[in-house]
């Protein structure tokens, strides 16, 4: 490609063989190569490549002006995802292991990227908690306290923390979270208000935010009434609240 028309292709060190693959990929997705995962504004699928399982997430293309803006001034939302994966296990929070990334560019316009790791073995997400019953649950509520203060304690705050991006499995040394769709992540100090209201888009109920609360404290130095109250206050201004969260909710509500 000419200097105005090219590729930007970055491969973690442990994956440099894989740059036939990852050049490959617009083409793969354009013959709809391997099982789609999410389809919406983008679109991750899951490709396997030489015996390996990998997930790439296709973004999709920026309208006129962020495409000047991501060719010239940004970083692009698959580069922002690699940096930040090596940020989360640096300090030790699970997120499924980077590949690398690709960017595509024309002329000064930014055209796509595409975001690769090795697909995670979890194989259930936050949000299945709603939906079938584990009997480790509490488990995996103690989890994603501690790993969200662990990210908060380091400044980094997931902007997406959601129900289907916090994947969980419980191993022989404990429930395992990988957390993902990473290209958003807030860096600066988060004290107690901030802390909790990040939590705001992860459905709970209220005792199931009382669990959460009390790791989440305990590895902050924070109290765990308060954090709580604020955790279960900023939830019920959000939308898109699960039944079983909305009957609870009630109850809570009637006892103070």
């Amino acid at each position: 490609m000419s200097l105005f028309n090219h590729q930007t292709l970055v491969l973690h060190p442990d994956f440099a063989g894989l740059e036939d693959f990852m050049i490959s990929l617009p083409d793969r997705f354009l013959h709809d190569e391997g099982v789609v995962i999410h389809n919406g504004r983008n679109q991750l699928r899951r490709i396997t490549y030489q015996g390996a399982d990998y997930v790439v997430k296709a973004f999709r293309r920026p309208n006129l002006v962020n495409r000047f803006v991501y060719g010239v001034l940004r970083p692009s939302k698959a580069k922002r995802s690699y940096d930040h994966a090596l940020l989360f296990q640096q300090i030790g929070v699970g997120t499924p292991q980077p590949v690398g990334y690709m960017n595509i560019r024309k002329g000064l316009l930014f055209d796509r990227s595409y975001y690769v790791t090795l697909a995670s073995t979890c194989p259930y997400r936050y949000e299945d908690l709603f939906h079938r019953h584990f009997d480790y649950e509490e488990e995996v509520l103690r989890a994603v306290g501690r790993v969200t203060a662990l990210l908060h304690n380091h400044g980094y705050a997931h902007k997406d923390y959601g129900r289907a991006n916090i994947l969980f499995e419980k191993t022989p040394e404990g429930i395992r979270l990988d957390i993902v769709d990473l290209n958003r992540l807030a860096i600066g100090p988060l004290d107690m208000k901030a802390g909790c209201k990040n939590l705001e888009r992860l459905p709970a109920t209220p005792a199931m935010h009382r669990i959460i609360a009390e790791e989440y404290a305990k590895a902050r130095g924070f109290d765990t009434g308060e954090c709580y109250r604020l955790m279960v206050a900023y939830r019920s201004t959000q939308p898109g609240k699960e039944e079983k969260e909305i009957e609870a909710l009630k109850h809570y509500k009637e006892k103070i």
